[in-house]
């Protein structure tokens, strides 16, 4: 009996690292096509909404999945929180580098959800919680600034700083709600997914149908990377919710998934040839041991 419950933390465990490369995979193209902003989020949920209705169609009629008024009003949710935080990830490549942006949106959703236990619900911080904050904000200074306080006086250097941090935001919130929805309510990872997607979707037809030239001319151009994130972004999401189904706890799925930021980080260096140095993979290393410190305080 021990060895299968080893076996099933080792699965749990791969799936979240290959959900963390395929993450910074999908970031790094929805980076390339920052240009485009939201038609380019209203393109990727489309391909999302075509390419996984098979699934979660068998699913539904194999599964008899029940719904509820509590499942219903958590999809929604999620739909939502999803949908602001894709447009904010979006706006904030709009705005700065791959190798800020990211890794800042990955590192502070841990943070705020450790400062919000501690302010709002009274929890007395651990020790091990105060290093783990004080090492992700030392971290994302250093990725935000390069070793240079200066940056933080240039609004330029503001810009991924703000982005990334609203961005992590609603990944804490949106963390917190679909892994409930998960393991509390027993929505099967692919059905929250997709149906977050097609609220999306649906919320942003309008933008589009009020001008379908101008968004085919923005698209033009953008269509395999709004297949590739539309293919990629859904199924590193759903890996980590299988591996939240099959009982990983979510205190340590959560730093897992971080590494991904220092995939992410590289890329920006060595694909999009931003200016990474030594100063932010540093600054990645910090924010990565911060919220492995967050989740085991």
């Amino acid at each position: 009996m021990a060895s299968k419950g080893v076996s099933m933390t080792l699965a749990s465990a791969c799936l979240v690292i290959l959900a963390a490369f395929i993450h910074a995979t999908w970031n790094l193209m929805a980076k390339r096509a920052a240009p485009v902003g939201p038609v380019f989020v209203f393109a990727y949920n489309l391909v999302s909404c075509v390419a996984y209705a098979p699934w979660v169609l068998y699913l539904i009629t194999n599964r008899a999945i029940t719904s509820s008024g509590h499942v219903v009003a958590f999809v929604l949710l999620s739909g939502v929180i999803h949908l602001a935080y894709s447009l904010c990830l979006q706006r904030g490549y709009q705005q700065a580098e791959l190798s800020v942006v990211y890794p800042v949106a990955r590192g502070t959703g841990p943070m705020l959800a450790t400062l919000g236990a501690i302010l709002v619900l009274g929890e007395a911080p651990t020790a091990r919680a105060l290093a783990g904050l004080a090492a992700v904000v030392v971290g994302i200074g250093l990725i935000a600034t390069r070793g240079d306080l200066s940056a933080f006086r240039r609004p330029a250097g503001m810009a991924g700083l703000r982005w990334g941090t609203a961005t992590g935001g609603l990944i804490a919130a949106y963390t917190v709600v679909d892994a409930y929805a998960v393991k509390a309510l027993g929505v099967a990872p692919v059905v929250l997914d997709w149906f977050a997607n097609l609220l999306r979707f649906v919320l942003l037809a309008p933008l589009v149908a009020a001008n379908p030239r101008r968004a085919l001319r923005a698209m033009r151009g953008f269509w395999w990377l709004a297949l590739g994130v539309g293919l990629l972004s859904p199924l590193s999401y759903i890996l980590v919710l299988a591996a939240l189904e099959t009982g990983a706890p979510l205190s340590v799925v959560a730093p897992m998934r971080e590494m991904s930021m220092m995939v992410g980080a590289l890329m920006g260096m060595v694909i999009l040839r931003e200016t990474v140095g030594p100063w932010r993979l540093v600054g990645c290393a910090a924010v990565i041991a911060g919220v492995i410190l967050l989740s085991w305080s």
